[in-house]
């Protein structure tokens, strides 16, 4: 009797850790949002566009720095160039020359050369667009962590609506198979016709049909959740069926992300087209150069070679005066863009306060439905209850009981589609006011 009462102890304690492994294998949205943001791929890319441009303004800050270069050079002529030189400096006629060779067959040449900027205006300007486009790849990245936030949302409550629809056709199959126990319990009794019956059996088949396709549409959102969050396809999980409906009326509005990406796009096509105009300013370059020389001859009546140094420090302005008007062109189509940037930024503000009231209206509707469902729902399971007592003794036909239970049916479908809406709502509602990671 002791080892029973021991075994049974074990039974239950062995269900109870049974039960709290399958309840600690759930999920909650925060959980799938903080996996996303740690192993989301596509998230994973967009940081490493972050360092791309991090790197990208340290280059360009590098072109300020001296440059230093070394160079050699060797050459052997097989033919020694030609120099005219006047006669008159030999005491000869004026205005005529005699061709004469000068030079040795082997030159040699080392050099080290500094060349720093002092002021490059082109430099300067690239230095400031790199720093733009940083800024611009960081809200880029705040952009696509936005977007998994919606993917990961969007996908974790579609699995949860598709898991709660699961519970109300199962709870109607448990229905649908007490009234075909009864229905056929009343065609063997002769008080049924078959026609009845198979009205019944159809109506199980078509559930049980709805509920493998829900089961396997559930399975597919699954998957794409794991993906999505970063888990391995091949692990299990379960998420939790309670869907929380937050209401989100906040009126502290903030710039979208997709605003913030196009006011630093028209900053940056301001820079850039101030870069076009300072092209034509002159740059000022300090150069330093020293190395040596070699000559060398292998010839007779003495061979020698001999090197000498050469040295110089100086500065190198350069002027554009005329390119071909290429930089004029590039100012007017830089113009341009600055001009549809300007649309962009006004456009994107706008669909963003005309998304904000839309998703605060379709929220209080959704929000309206969803408490006039539930109450639908507990009128419906309770006409759906009395029908089916009132058939078995007699009072009520089997199209009762079917009409109660499409009514049953439609009740619930009624509650899920006010839910999807008042989610979808919620998620538009951060969206479009700027808060949606907040």
């Amino acid at each position: 009797m002791l080892v029973n009462t021991h075994k049974q102890i074990l039974l239950v304690i062995l269900i109870l850790l049974i039960g709290w492994s399958a309840q600690a294998q759930e999920w909650t949205l925060n959980q799938c949002l903080d996996s996303a943001i740690r192993y989301n791929r596509s998230l994973e890319l967009a940081k490493n566009q972050v360092v791309a441009s991090s790197l990208k303004y340290e280059e360009s800050r590098s072109q300020l720095l001296p440059k230093l270069m070394v160079s050699g050079d060797y050459r052997y002529f097989t033919d020694i160039p030609y120099q005219f030189l006047p006669q008159a400096a030999f005491g000869g006629p004026e205005g005529t020359f005699n061709p004469i060779q000068f030079g040795v067959p082997h030159n040699f040449s080392a050099n080290l050369t500094l060349r720093m900027p002092i002021y490059d205006p082109q430099v300067l300007s690239g230095i400031k667009i790199s720093e733009s486009y940083q800024e611009l790849a960081a809200l880029q990245r705040a952009r696509t962590e936005e977007q998994v936030y919606l993917d990961v949302s969007n996908l974790y409550y579609n699995a949860q609506i598709l898991k709660n629809q699961l519970i109300f056709l199962r709870q109607n199959q448990a229905n649908g198979q007490k009234l075909e126990r009864n229905i056929r319990l009343l065609y063997e009794q002769k008080m049924a016709t078959g026609t009845d019956l198979d009205k019944v059996l159809l109506q199980n088949q078509q559930l049980d049909a709805h509920v493998i396709r829900l089961e396997n549409q559930y399975q597919i959102l699954i998957q794409q959740l794991k993906l999505n969050i970063g888990l391995p396809l091949e692990k299990e999980l379960e998420i939790n069926q309670e869907i929380l409906l937050i209401e989100e009326n906040s009126t502290d509005l903030a710039s979208t992300s997709d605003f913030k990406i196009q006011e630093i796009r028209a900053k940056t096509v301001s820079q850039e087209i101030r870069a076009l105009k300072q092209s034509k300013i002159p740059s000022l370059n300090l150069i330093g150069n020293y190395g040596t020389t070699g000559f060398g001859y292998g010839g007779s009546p003495e061979s020698f070679l001999k090197f000498y140094p050469v040295s110089f420090i100086g500065a190198q302005i350069s002027f554009p005066v005329f390119n071909g008007t290429i930089t004029t062109k590039k100012i007017k189509q830089k113009e341009v863009e600055l001009q549809s940037a300007a649309i962009q930024k006004s456009l994107i503000q706008d669909q963003n306060s005309v998304q904000y009231q839309s998703a605060t209206l379709q929220q209080k509707t959704a929000k309206s439905q969803i408490l006039t469902s539930q109450s639908q729902i507990k009128l419906a399971e309770s006409i759906y209850a009395k029908s089916l007592l009132q058939q078995q003794e007699g009072l009520a036909t089997l199209t009762d009981i079917l009409l109660a239970d499409n009514a049953l049916r439609d009740s619930q479908q009624s509650y899920l589609n006010a839910v999807v809406d008042y989610l979808k709502a919620t998620l538009e509602l951060k969206k479009s006011s700027g808060n949606l990671i907040n």
